[in-house]
């Protein structure tokens, strides 16, 4: 069993800061990237940001400059700075993980269960 947990999310002011973690747990036997997507209300889920183990990113064009993403990957955990945060920015936020359980698996998709951020003055 593979479990993403996340947390960091809440409601904040335009402009304002938050960080969400993310922590893979359970049998991993390796993991090749985590990453960060985004849900907004009536809208389709959307990349945010990703990492890769070796350390490589990448970021939708509307993160870039404000969102950063980075690993620990003792922990197998990933984690998403968001600054100048803006109403627009309002979704829920989950978790994603390719990962292998054994040396023998196949690469893995997981999902968290969402956190929800919410940007409004």
């Amino acid at each position: 069993q593979v479990q993403l947990v996340e947390s960091g999310g809440g409601l904040v002011q335009p402009g304002g800061s938050l960080r969400l973690s993310c922590a893979a747990s359970g049998s991993i036997f390796s993991v090749n990237d985590m990453g960060w997507y985004r849900q907004a209300p009536g809208k389709q889920r959307e990349l945010v940001a990703t990492i890769t183990s070796g350390g490589s990113t990448k970021y939708t064009d509307s993160e870039k400059g404000r969102f950063t993403i980075s690993g620990d990957n003792a922990k197998n955990t990933v984690y998403l700075q968001m600054n100048s945060l803006k109403p627009e920015d309002t979704a829920v936020y989950y978790c994603n993980a390719h990962l292998r359980r054994t040396w023998a698996s196949g690469v893995g998709d997981y999902w968290g269960q969402g956190t929800q951020v919410t940007v409004s003055s």
